[in-house]
């Protein structure tokens, strides 16, 4: 067929899209609109194929994963179903032409990472070229480093034992990944660098009619290659949508107000009568309604409670779906939020390209060029690591930095057992699940973050800034946080004490009815653990209240931040040999 006449189809044809398109974000969702928005991709694709000298990006997807098989297994699973889908890049020698994948594992459990290995194996059965970076690889990798650089290069990939190279932390295993990744930008020209979280998958949520839907209604790949195609970008974050990307130690507050003001509305019906709770969930305009905490980053804080939507098919009563909310309460302590989801909201990707100055580091993408720029500060495995790094890559590329509409569906629990196969900073026992290790985590992680954004008015890391400086800093930001933290902490208690009396209420019928008892419990116990995490006693108040905590963490920071500079040059470096060695 003459180059002409494909190129007129291939016009044709991004048209056909553009218009299924608009049909489909105009009114409720359509199965058959999906059906045909894959039909014509799938066809978009035959026609670049006929069409020849395919120049558009390969990617590489980058899943780093430790000790969860069955998050993995659902992540890469996805993958291969939106490969099917919209076909990027072609299928040809029985494997996807322009899309590879990289499972980069953390795990310590031999048994996950042989189940971690074996998913490997399937993907590059089912066409999905995958290389398996385990921790042998690792070591193999971090052994090629020179041996005047190791010590400095710490700061960016940790001092681990051969014996104990696991748990490193999702940053230092990512850095480590970047040394692998930089063997393929010596030789491959023009690929992008997928990063992507296991406990996500490459789909949207929306809320329909019929309730919430999880779909593959966006085609990340193709409009990937456009957005670094036609813009400035070297380096894109995405979002999220389903589970908040926040931890729980910072959503206790409002997700208490909602479910306080379930429990009201649901005390005024029949227990008997047809299930009062199935109303289409709003779309919600608000990014982080889910954060206790929002207005630190620059969001209006929520003051409405959120209704919690029924996802029970068929017919029943207010009764079971009282049991049914209460049983998912304590999925709260691994991250899932019953309450407060986010959806998709559709807007042109190409338009919805600006200016970001946070990385998500479960959905980025960057040019080879851009593995300079590692995961900050790793070996301290604080939260918030990605946004501190995009305040710093921020500082230095400006424009260049972006976002677009391009979220990953969020899934912090696997459907079996209701929570998070593997998570650090989260240990659960027979009686209490204990948030204190992330808790932790996540207000030096803020301490970090704020106060990186002080540094680089002063212009850092291009400029160094003194020790004395960073202490100051640091303990002015720590100050204004613990009084933030404990503030919330005043008015957790508060909704609690209201939480009980309404349990303890013997004239709302769950609780005089022995027919209710398993509701009743699964209540109790999510009482019970919000004591123990955010009540007076709780451990994760008294780590970040205690000043002898604070002075051994500071002296990490401390150090950290200040050899940032010296560690980034021996990291390029590093690069620069590697490349010449391949």
């Amino acid at each position: 067929m003459p180059v002409k006449n494909i190129d007129k189809l291939i016009e044709t044809s991004l048209s056909r899209i553009s218009e299924i398109e608009k049909k489909m974000w105009q009114n409720d969702y359509d199965d058959a609109l999906l059906s045909q928005y894959h039909a014509e991709f799938q066809q978009l694709e035959q026609l670049k194929a006929l069409q020849g000298d395919d120049r558009r990006h390969e990617f590489v997807i980058v899943i780093p994963v430790a000790d969860r098989p069955q998050h993995l297994q659902s992540c890469v699973r996805s993958l291969l179903n939106l490969c099917k889908a919209f076909t990027y890049g072609g299928y040809s020698k029985n494997k996807y032409s322009k899309v590879s994948v990289i499972i980069a594992d953390d795990s310590k459990e031999h048994f996950n990472i042989a189940k971690h290995k074996s998913i490997a194996a399937e993907c590059n059965l089912q066409g999905l070229s995958t290389l398996y970076f385990g921790p042998d690889d690792q070591l193999d990798q971090v052994a090629l480093l020179s041996k005047s650089s190791k010590n400095i290069l710490s700061k960016i990939i940790g001092n681990y034992s051969s014996e104990a190279f696991y748990h490193k932390g999702p940053s230092i295993t990512r850095n480590i990944t970047y040394l692998e990744l930089n063997k393929i930008s010596c030789s491959t020209g023009n690929v992008l660098f997928y990063f992507v979280d296991s406990d996500q998958e490459f789909r949207i949520k929306i809320s329909t009619s019929n309730g919430d839907k999880n779909i593959y209604g966006c085609n990340y790949l193709y409009y990937l290659d456009q957005i670094f195609t036609r813009t400035t970008a070297k380096i894109l974050t995405g979002k999220v949508v389903g589970d908040p990307p926040v931890s729980p130690s910072v959503m206790a507050g409002n997700f208490l107000e909602d479910v306080i003001s379930f429990l009201h509305r649901i005390a005024e019906f029949n227990p008997n009568l047809p299930c009062q709770f199935h109303q289409k969930r709003p779309q919600d305009s608000n990014e982080a309604s889910y954060h206790d905490m929002a207005a630190l980053f620059g969001f209006t804080p929520s003051l409405e409670s959120f209704q919690y939507q029924c996802s029970i098919k068929g017919e029943h009563n207010n009764a079971r779906c009282f049991t049914h909310f209460t049983s998912k309460l304590s999925r709260f302590f691994y991250g899932e939020h019953p309450t407060r989801k986010t959806y998709y909201r559709h807007e042109d990707i190409l338009n919805s390209v600006q200016a970001a100055r946070t990385v998500y580091t479960g959905n980025y993408i960057f040019k080879p060029e851009l593995l300079k720029y590692f995961i900050p500060f790793a070996p301290l495995k604080l939260r918030m690591a990605g946004p501190v790094l995009g305040r710093i890559i921020k500082s230095e590329l400006k424009e260049q930095f972006v976002s677009a509409n391009l979220p990953l569906l969020h899934k912090r629990t696997v459907r079996d057992s209701g929570q998070s196969e593997f998570r650090p900073g989260i240990f659960s026992n027979t009686v209490h699940i204990d948030l204190s290790g992330e808790f932790e985590r996540q207000f030096y992680g803020d301490v970090m973050l704020f106060s990186m954004e002080k540094f680089i008015t002063q212009g850092y890391p291009q400029q160094t800034i003194s020790e004395s400086q960073v202490l100051h800093i640091l303990d002015s930001t720590h100050i204004r946080l613990l009084q933030q933290y404990n503030g919330k902490r005043l008015e957790i208690s508060s909704k609690l004490a209201l939480l009980k009396s309404l349990n303890q209420d013997k004239t709302n019928w769950w609780a005089n009815i022995s027919n209710y008892a398993e509701g009743n419990e699964y209540l109790k116990l999510f009482i019970s653990n919000i004591e123990y995490n955010f009540g007076e006693n709780a451990l994760g108040y008294k780590l970040i209240n205690s000043a002898e905590n604070k002075k051994i963490i500071f002296e990490s920071m401390i150090e950290s931040i200040t050899s940032y500079a010296e560690a980034s040059l021996a990291w390029q470096d590093e690069l620069t040999k590697s490349c010449f060695q391949n």
